[in-house]
């Protein structure tokens, strides 16, 4: 088995910025869980289904093959052989994920990779039940979340630095409903582990983030 570094958190809490760094510092696999969830959510896109069509979506699942490829140490998704990393970070692709990721058949589908990822090399992962359900014995938990306000900041930022037009009061308001949905969902709900540590990044800087996470390691 390898060495299991569990990641949690809310959305926009810096999960994924702070995995990706810490695995470089350790020389570890960077496994960004929420990318595998947002390739299926290209896919129910991509066939016109809505989020509350539970069953077309679980059919769906059958016919969607979700890979991962490192490609100059970047983690790459593909979809049926299709990279669509570059898609990954759309706000249409990011709700549709966070609306479909509590519904049984698509954790199924995706469980079993990340496990195995896990049980072959030393892994980073990153997501909203790591520590809780898909690694529940990882040797190193943390639940990283930082303030509503924080959230929005930053991904409005990003989406500026993009050049995309967009709105702090929505981009507040989505985080919030998002945060709602994944603490209340039925299946594999976003909590915070008995046996992590939480870690709240609204004050502190990235690195300071980073090297608390590696003096756990």
């Amino acid at each position: 088995m390898g060495y299991q570094i569990a990641i949690d958190g809310p959305a926009g809490a810096g999960k994924s910025t702070i995995a990706k760094l810490v695995a470089k510092k350790k020389g570890f696999v960077y496994v960004d869980t929420g990318a595998m969830y947002r390739g299926l959510a290209i896919h129910f896109l991509k066939k016109g289904i809505q989020p509350d069509e539970t069953e077309k979506i679980c059919k769906a699942c059958e016919d969607a093959e979700i890979t991962i490829k490192y490609q100059d140490g970047r983690q790459h998704i593909y979809l049926n052989g299709e990279d669509v990393t570059k898609k990954l970070r759309e706000e249409e692709v990011g709700n549709m994920a966070s609306l479909t990721s509590g519904i049984p058949a698509v954790r199924e589908k995706l469980l079993d990779l990340q496990r195995d990822l896990a049980e072959k090399e030393n892994v980073v992962m990153d997501g909203r039940d790591i520590g809780t359900n898909v690694l529940p014995h990882a040797n190193v938990k943390i639940f990283l979340t930082a303030s509503v306000d924080t959230r929005a900041k930053r991904r409005y930022n990003e989406l500026v630095e993009n050049g995309k037009k967009c709105n702090y009061e929505q981009i507040a308001a989505d985080i919030e409903e998002r945060d709602r949905r994944d603490m209340t969902r039925e299946v594999s709900p976003l909590c915070k582990a008995e046996d992590a540590l939480l870690i709240d990044s609204s004050d502190m800087t990235i690195e300071e983030v980073v090297e608390a996470v590696v003096g756990l390691i």
